[in-house]
């Protein structure tokens, strides 16, 4: 039986794997010179079934480290080594011994023992050994290495175990043609790989979820002119056409000295005229000359090389370059039509506008630009026990908090937002809200009211006025979730507990809608982040923990808890700045292993 296991590094690990006698080392230190000469830089990991040491007694490491110190690193001019104290009570994990290699510096690692593990292996075996096979029961056998008198099935490369340079060629092959295997993220939106996910009886998965969400979206087709300084936040409708170049003339980059870099031997050039930006030098520079020029001015016809104004020196109406050597040519000089030219797509219909995509059509002189329409969203909370924020607390009452978070998130995706307050526990009169809210927005949100208790009339008032087509995910925080149609609006009964309803919009209601704006092909940003502390699941569960991440000493993204993750602890969201997300077929993340994370920067 094999131990699942997942290659940390951007390349290849390739073990070997066979009983005892039978020859790996020896194999292993004919195979090591051979491969050097073909120029693959090796690492190797060798896996010690006993208490063994590489230190010598009496030495000043090995005292220090018999002295207590958890690491020691002797290092020379020629080698360096790391000895670490770490004891475990079972084997050693091999993905975080291949993390202390220095991937950059090596083409492939190649693994003694660890033969349980679901790595690429080559077995090695001797019929006269009368051992039995491994590739029998470990599908990620390679290859075989054997003697003469060992049969080998059809489907398994077969390698000779005496000839060296045979099975240099296939590591060398294996090493050149190895391809990281594609990255899987938490959440699938491949709607055709979920087409025949079976449900559990728990709830469909987070990814069946939102893939049933947005089929039963469309984008919408109304469009309207918007004043450039009114957009916020919004839409593209259509492609918008670029009517000039960018830059509209060839320009400097930097102040220095324009001239043509046939002239960089001739010294010194003559200074001809000064360019400022906005102006231009209206006669041909000649070879021998140069003009002074700013940054952003039109550089003169017949120059193509500009040199820096702190590596030149200017005497009188002359100046000599520096550093020619360092000189290329076209250096500093920024090409009419470069960055965009005319005629070109500038930005793409479905392009969300910020900052830089309003800079940019600034630049381009367009002070209208054509939008999709805006999507109208009504929120409302329910629960005799929810009291409106500024009125006297109500005994056994809680504040609504829900609402307000939703009416933020929903504004910050650019959306009209219609706050239909709280709503009392009543299956007429929350009919004749969700009634009257379809006839006036595209998407109706409410929270509370959606768990599995006797008193929720959200499902009841949804069935009287639409249809529900589904009200359970296996995620936490936020299982309890309806999703529906009233008429042509979709319907979100979001949770009752303040974190559940960000983590459930944040994944559900928020694809909705960028589809609803226009955003087609919008997917949620998931960053690779090392773990500080072991992170707990539970297998068939998708669970979303509020994480804090920051850029670590060694250059990496690391994340770590908030702390208790209880779903009305609401200053867990405030303190974070990511979810981490752990996906429903990992129950445990080790400290030090990768897990995702989604960012809040988007929406919160």
């Amino acid at each position: 039986m094999t131990v699942v296991f997942s290659n940390p590094l951007p390349i290849p690990v390739l073990g070997f794997c066979a009983y005892s006698g039978t020859g790996k080392t020896t194999l292993l230190t004919q195979l090591i010179p051979e491969l050097n000469q073909r120029g693959i830089r090796l690492a190797v990991i060798k896996h010690a079934h006993h208490n063994f040491d590489v230190d010598i007694p009496g030495k000043d490491s090995f005292e220090m480290r018999k002295a207590g110190a958890k690491q020691v690193l002797v290092a020379s001019h020629v080698r360096w080594a790391l000895m670490t104290e770490d004891p475990v009570e079972d084997d050693p994990q091999l993905q975080h011994l291949l993390r202390q290699i220095e991937a950059d510096k090596v083409d492939i690692v190649l693994v003694e023992g660890f033969k349980k593990l679901a790595l690429p292996k080559i077995e090695l075996h001797r019929a006269a050994h009368n051992k039995p096979f491994i590739h029998v029961h470990d599908e990620n056998i390679v290859a075989i290495a054997c003697c003469e008198d060992t049969q080998v099935p059809d489907t398994l490369t077969r390698l000779d175990l005496n000839n060296v340079q045979q099975i240099a060629d296939f590591v060398q092959h294996y090493q050149q043609h190895w391809q990281a295997p594609p990255v899987k993220l938490p959440i699938c939106f491949d709607a055709e790989a979920l087409r025949d996910q079976p449900e559990s009886e728990y709830g469909i998965s987070v990814s069946q979820g939102i893939s049933k969400v947005l089929s039963q979206v469309k984008a919408t087709s109304q469009t309207e002119l918007v004043e450039l300084i009114d957009i916020d936040n919004r839409i593209l409708a259509h492609d918008i056409i670029s009517e000039i170049n960018v830059p509209q003339q060839t320009n400097s980059a930097m102040d220095g000295y324009a001239f043509a870099f046939d002239s960089v031997s001739t010294a010194p050039l003559k200074i001809v005229a000064e360019v400022l930006a906005g102006h231009n030098y209206p006669n041909f520079l000649h070879s021998g000359e140069a003009v002074r020029i700013m940054t952003g001015a039109t550089v003169p016809q017949g120059a193509d090389t500009i040199q820096a104004r702190e590596l030149a020196e200017e005497n009188g109406q002359k100046v000599t370059l520096l550093e020619t050597e360092y000189i290329v040519k076209g250096q500093h000089v920024r090409l009419a039509g470069e960055d965009i030219a005319q005629g070109e797509v500038a930005l793409s219909a479905g392009c969300r506008l910020g900052a830089a995509e309003l800079g940019l059509m600034a630049s381009l002189g367009f002070n209208r630009l054509p939008l999709f329409k805006r999507p109208v969203i009504a929120v409302f909370s329910t629960g005799d026990e929810v009291s409106q924020p500024g009125d006297e607390l109500k005994p056994n009452c809680i504040f609504d908090a829900n609402r307000y978070t939703i009416l933020s998130m929903a504004k910050k995706l650019g959306c009209q937002v219609i706050d239909l307050g709280i709503i009392d526990d009543n299956e007429q009169t929350l009919t004749n809200t969700l009634r009257d809210a379809a006839t006036k927005a595209d998407i109706v949100i409410s929270s509370g009211g959606v768990s599995v208790g006797n008193a929720d009339y959200i499902k009841m008032a949804l069935a009287n006025v639409g249809n529900t087509h589904f009200w359970r995910i296996n995620m936490r925080p936020g299982r309890p979730l309806a999703v529906g149609k009233i008429n042509q609006s979709l319907f979100f009964g979001l949770p009752g507990n303040p974190v559940a309803v960000m983590v459930s919009f944040m994944q559900f209601v928020q694809p909705a809608i960028r589809k609803l704006a226009g955003e087609n092909n919008w997917q949620p940003q998931f960053i690779p982040a090392i773990a500080d502390h072991a992170l707990r699941s539970k297998t068939g569960r998708t669970e979303f923990l509020r994480g804090v991440y920051s850029i670590g000493s060694d250059g990496q993204i690391h994340v770590s808890t908030t702390g208790a993750q209880g779903s009305g602890m609401l200053n867990s969201m405030v303190n974070a700045n990511c979810l981490i997300v752990i996906a429903d077929d990992t129950a445990t993340i080790p400290a030090g292993d990768r897990v995702f994370i989604q960012p809040f920067a988007d929406l919160l």
